[in-house]
């Protein structure tokens, strides 16, 4: 069922169950109400024939004769009992009315007054006291004005409803036209969007309403969805660049190394080199791997001394940097031991450090590198500090993306990964990394940790 559809339903029924209630208790409130005037009207009807019939004798014959005159339609078109003490009818047209029964009298008697409605006549009686005894008047009415009254009623009522259904149902599906029209032409503009773009916006109705939110998620999630698909791009281009390189050097070196006898250092060197080609295959498939599962790993984090990475690090990379007779120090500058100790995924941790320290030996060139631990507004800073290269403004914009390297990294084998690793982890951790760089002077990484209330809180 389309949405114009239920909407149509969902509002046909609902007006139609309102009016139903409305006028199930407007008939009930008209019934009870027009019940309450006849019986009104018997009372007043059985006031005056008692005071005709009963108060003859005690009138004026000129009063009597103007009452007799005033409400002989009354009286004559009601039919009237006047019972006795012996519940016999002494004055009145109504005779042996089987309808008023022993009880109804007792009842009168006792209470003053009595009503009933039985075989469509209406019945009213009141107890009147003369001064020739104790008397019960009884006026009588048909009920077939009244009936006529509630089926004319109930008539105009279901009339009513059955035009305000056609009404409602017509209006409702007139007016889902217009209020689905802005979503007929958000899935037209969807389905009209190229698969080879699906990162095109959609414009905005500047409505600011629920389909400006819908409009803005497509958006973000087709620009997410088309970042995805360039991202699947570029590791396709990088996988058939990065590992065609090493997979040449070793099919190249094993070809030409099998043309003839080689001595045993000449084996042991293109070993070297082959080994060195598998080790930088194995590597990259191992980051490639680390970042697919990224997301997806569980927050078992535990207490990392982060210090302790930066020794770690600083001994795996040191003998590196020595042949490329560039020196590293490590600069401590925390006062508060405690900044120092970060819950996190020490072995991810380590990784994107790592990659950042490995960065600056690969583009220092002979120009020491520094490493300072800080302490800034109560959070722990970071600060890796090289005098290389540098980075190029155009270059440092993307230099976090996927498989992005800089223009002037020359020879220098890389694969793009890491620094985007990196990046992933860092946000991994709520740590805010921030790069500046000038080229011919060197790059500086910040990476500010969070404070530890909000490690807290987030735990």
């Amino acid at each position: 069922m389309t949405l114009k559809n239920r909407f149509t339903l969902i509002s046909s029924l609902s007006f139609g169950i309102v009016s139903i209630i409305t006028f199930v208790v407007i008939f009930f409130a008209y019934y009870d109400s027009t019940k309450i005037a006849y019986f009104d009207r018997l009372r007043n009807t059985a006031l005056i024939s008692a005071i005709y019939y009963l108060e003859k004798d005690e009138l004026p014959k000129d009063r009597h004769a103007q009452i007799k005159k005033e409400y002989h339609h009354l009286i004559e078109n009601s039919q009237v009992a006047v019972y006795d003490q012996k519940n016999q009818v002494t004055f009145g047209q109504n005779l042996g009315d089987k309808n008023i029964k022993p009880y109804h009298l007792k009842i009168a008697r006792s209470n003053k007054s009595v009503q009933f409605l039985v075989e469509n006549n209406f019945y009213y009686g009141i107890f009147y006291k003369d001064n020739q005894g104790d008397f019960v008047v009884f006026a009588k009415a048909s009920s077939g004005s009244f009936n006529s009254q509630m089926i004319r009623l109930s008539i105009i009522m279901l009339a009513v409803l059955i035009m305000g259904l056609l009404a409602i149902y017509f209006l409702s599906r007139y007016l889902s036209k217009i209020i689905y029209k802005p979503i007929s032409n958000i899935v037209e503009r969807i389905n009209n969007v190229e698969y080879n773009d699906i990162s095109q916006a959609i414009t905005s109705t500047n409505t600011d309403d629920e389909l400006e939110e819908l409009i803005k998620s497509y958006n973000k999630l087709f620009g997410r969805i088309s970042e995805s698909i360039l991202l699947q791009q570029n590791f396709i281009n990088y996988v058939s660049h990065e590992f065609k390189t090493p997979l040449a050097a070793i099919s190249g070196n094993l070809e030409v190394f099998a043309q003839k006898d080689r001595t045993p250092e000449e084996y042991r060197e293109v070993v070297k080199e082959s080994l060195e080609n598998v080790y930088e295959i194995e590597n990259i498939l191992n980051n490639l791997l680390l970042m697919s599962g990224l997301t997806k790993l569980e927050k078992s984090h535990k207490q990392v001394r982060v210090d302790e990475l930066i020794w770690k690090i600083y001994e795996k990379l040191n003998s590196k940097a020595q042949e490329k007779q560039i020196s590293i120090t490590i600069n401590l500058k925390v006062t508060k031991p405690a900044l120092l100790e970060f819950p996190g995924n020490e072995t991810l941790l380590y990784l994107a450090l790592y990659n950042i320290v490995e960065n600056a030996i690969k583009y220092s060139g002979p120009s020491p590198i520094s490493v300072t631990m800080l302490e800034e507004n109560q959070q722990l800073q970071i600060e890796i500090k090289d005098q290389g290269k540098g980075i190029a403004p155009d270059d440092l914009k993307k230099i976090t993306e996927t498989f992005y390297r800089g223009k002037n990294v020359d020879n220098i084998k890389g694969s793009g990964i890491g620094l985007s690793l990196s990046k992933s982890i860092f946000d991994h951790h709520d740590v805010m990394m921030k790069i500046s760089s000038v080229v011919g002077k060197g790059t500086t990484v910040l990476l500010t940790f969070p404070t530890i209330s909000k490690v807290l809180t987030k735990l």
